[in-house]
């Protein structure tokens, strides 16, 4: 199992932790990126940071209301963030168009998967950010 660990004292850390996870996600075999940790571990500050790191133009904020956003980068291609705590069932999931994000070939970066029931990937990356006083823990898994 690959692995990624990464420990951010400061939010000042978060554009190194996101060129080292941009990395390491170059290097995977899938696309899908799910985000898990409680509400205000840092997920959406994360992803942004990597969005940047992507040189995305444009980046906006949270897709929280909107539930997907839709970037492109020249390097890598179509990006979606998609946060999906606003849906109440798989059959939600499958009225926004998930089942075509998660059988897509473009990045996919995806706030509370859960969400998604049995639409969710059998192969994804498995990102977990937890707060430890005050630090942010990065771990990552395929």
């Amino acid at each position: 199992m690959l692995q990624f660990n990464y420990r951010m004292d400061s939010i000042a850390q978060i554009k190194d932790a996101a060129q080292e996870f941009l990395r390491f996600l170059e290097n995977q075999p899938v696309k899908f990126v799910a985000f898990n940790g409680l509400m205000g571990a840092g997920k959406t500050t994360f992803i942004n940071s990597l969005l940047e790191e992507m040189k995305i133009d444009g980046l906006g904020s949270s897709p929280t209301f909107a539930i997907v956003n839709e970037y492109f980068s020249n390097q890598y291609g179509t990006i979606f963030h998609c946060d999906f705590y606003r849906l109440k069932s798989e059959d939600e999931a499958y009225d926004i168009g998930a089942e075509e994000l998660v059988s897509g070939n473009d990045w996919v970066f995806a706030e509370w998967p859960e969400k998604l029931g049995n639409l969710l990937p059998e192969k994804i990356v498995n990102v977990k950010i937890t707060d430890q006083n005050g630090c942010r823990i990065i771990e990552a898994n395929v």
